[in-house]
């Protein structure tokens, strides 16, 4: 089955983490990313960690025969994510301090996390899917 993805900014997080919550139940698993944004610039991520870890994620989850979910949540762009008001910084659930982060959500909470300096680190990527 082909991982299902949905996307969402900071200004439209909550009604997609809503629709994904509401789906997770169908799912093996399901993991939501916090990403930087992709500068117009470059076409890139202006996070050298995200421009790391994503293709190592994305290949390990799309390798799952396993119905899996994700949420791409993009955090802005650097003066945004650096701001210490973020949003998402502040989060009593998420308590994001870096990007990218994965996390493994499982009946509504976070079961597992993997953390900017290790989100690339494919035996951990390994180890959370393994979790669910």
């Amino acid at each position: 089955m082909p991982l299902k993805v949905l996307e969402a900014t900071i200004s439209s997080f909550n009604g997609v983490f809503d629709k994904f919550k509401s789906e997770a139940p169908k799912n093996k698993a399901n993991f939501i990313l916090f990403l930087a944004d992709i500068d117009p610039a470059t076409s890139q991520s202006w996070c050298p960690d995200c421009v790391r870890a994503e293709p190592v994620i994305y290949k390990k989850l799309e390798a799952c025969s396993d119905d899996v979910a994700l949420l791409k949540a993009y955090v802005g762009d650097r003066p945004t994510w650096r701001n210490p008001q973020h949003p998402l910084r502040n989060d009593s659930q998420f308590k994001l301090k870096g990007v990218p982060t994965l996390i493994l959500w499982e009946d509504d909470v976070i079961k597992g996390r993997l953390e900017d300096h290790e989100a690339h680190v494919e035996r951990k990527i390994d180890a959370l899917l393994a979790k669910n």
